[in-house]
């Protein structure tokens, strides 16, 4: 583990506290302590890996929260589960030969995407609609493909699970976000075990996160279940444009360079 300063400590453990508040409720977590740990100086391969530990953390909470409200049927639920953590698996098998470049190109265009989507669709609160697909069909297909971006990337995967839940699953939002955080902790636990065989995490600091998410991350959703869309709305669309502009802002960025930013 690298030596790490103590104010450095504190402010990952802040950082992880705020991302399991947001990512509770709209997903994102991850642009949060991200940078955090690079700017910690964490290696890159190490901060994805010790991310993964702290992000069960805070999936896991707020999952606890969702079930115990009756807004996710854990049990009846596993099936889909079971299929984030197989795609999650290979996903972060497959993270070191997949072109990130092209992911990092198309993700911006997506997250805003999805962004004007919770914007402008009308109609969009907590109660459920007519289904497109059926469960079966949805976690054999959707769930396995979402799992497998977290692992191989991360970013927006919450924003996926969530369009995916709302206009083919019928879900209301509040419902869709509760079992959006259930498939979040089968695709993270998933990628964990994978970067775990790497040699890839740095036990200490993200346990140390984990324990500041999960605290976060059941404010966030006890704060969600109390407020429902009005909240979850406004803050998925913030947080997916400024996923995209975090993207967008690294001049390396191969949209960037393609259009000659």
């Amino acid at each position: 583990m690298p030596d790490i300063a103590f104010h450095l400590l504190l402010l990952l453990c802040i950082a992880a506290f705020f991302a399991g508040f947001v990512d509770s409720i709209a997903g994102g977590g991850g642009l949060v302590t991200v940078p955090v740990m690079l700017i910690a100086g964490i290696p890159p391969l190490q901060t994805l890996g010790t991310n993964k530990v702290q992000s069960l953390f805070g999936a896991a909470s707020a999952t606890i929260a969702y079930a115990r409200k009756g807004h996710v049927e854990l049990r009846e639920q596993l099936p889909m589960a079971l299929m984030a953590i197989m795609g999650g698996a290979f996903g972060a098998a497959l993270a070191a030969i997949v072109p990130g470049e092209v992911l990092e190109a198309i993700m911006p265009v997506l997250l805003v995407a999805i962004a004007i989507f919770f914007a402008v669709k009308p109609n969009l609160n907590d109660l459920d609609k007519h289904r497109l697909i059926t469960p079966f069909a949805f976690g054999l297909t959707l769930v396995p493909v979402i799992g497998l971006y977290d692992g191989v990337f991360g970013p927006g995967t919450g924003s996926f699970f969530m369009l995916a839940f709302v206009t083919l699953a019928g879900f209301g939002v509040l419902k869709a976000t509760a079992h959006t955080k259930l498939l979040n902790l089968g695709s993270n636990f998933g990628a964990l075990i994978v970067f775990a065989s790497f040699g890839a995490i740095l036990w200490k600091i993200g346990l140390l996160m984990g324990i500041c998410q999960f605290l976060g991350a059941q404010l966030g959703s006890r704060l969600a279940i109390r407020i429902g869309a009005k909240l979850i709305k406004p803050l998925l669309v913030f947080v997916c444009i400024a996923l995209a502009v975090k993207l967008l802002a690294n001049p390396a960025n191969p949209l960037r360079i393609w259009l000659g930013a």
